[in-house]
């Protein structure tokens, strides 16, 4: 598959990726963990928590993760939730489950400051916060649709975000996925 300016497209692009092991804990021990690390939750956040749908594992395992920008999976103008999805698929990367976002919150301790100067624009994702591609649990505009990091003025966060179907994200939104093995090919 071919798109216009390869050079910038995932995997020819810059992106980071991290190692984060997930599972082995309930959800009350992550949000105690979360509180030993002194990271906050928005409204969003706990909403997600609280609902039946995010389970956690038993077992720990290891995710591989790639951070881009929308841009990097070839969406110069921005796109929607989901063609920003499909694309990633198409680019061989997956969904993260749920409860990755918790996990890489704690792991990723020395996020850069979100830019507390500048102002917060309606329907838009903060300045500095990394979204996590996960599993939309519900299509209910009003439910959160995931979590994102974000570091304010030094605080930890772990928010969890709405968007509806027609949200464009903007090119330089960051977004969290999980690379694909080979039983996922």
């Amino acid at each position: 598959m071919r798109f216009e300016n390869d050079d910038k497209i995932y995997p020819y692009c810059p992106f980071i990726t991290r190692i984060v092991e997930v599972g082995g804990l309930t959800k009350s021990q992550l949000i105690q963990k979360l509180q030993q690390y002194s990271i906050l939750m928005n409204e969003y956040g706990e909403k997600l928590f609280a609902d039946d749908k995010f389970t956690t594992s038993n077992k720990k395992s290891s995710l591989q993760t790639v951070e881009l920008t929308v841009g990097n999976l070839g969406f110069p103008d921005g796109a929607n939730t989901d063609r920003i999805f499909k694309r990633a698929n198409e680019l061989g990367l997956k969904l993260c489950p749920l409860e990755l976002g918790p996990h890489l919150r704690m792991e990723y301790l020395d996020q850069l400051e979100g830019y507390s100067g500048n102002p917060l624009k309606q329907q838009q994702a903060p300045s500095g916060s990394i979204t996590i591609a996960s599993e939309i649990l519900t299509e209910d505009d009003e439910f959160p649709k995931g979590f994102y990091l974000r570091r304010i003025n030094g605080v930890l966060w772990l928010r969890g975000y709405c968007a509806d179907h027609l949200h464009v994200w903007n090119p330089n939104d960051h977004f969290i996925f999980c690379e694909k093995t080979l039983q996922d090919k």
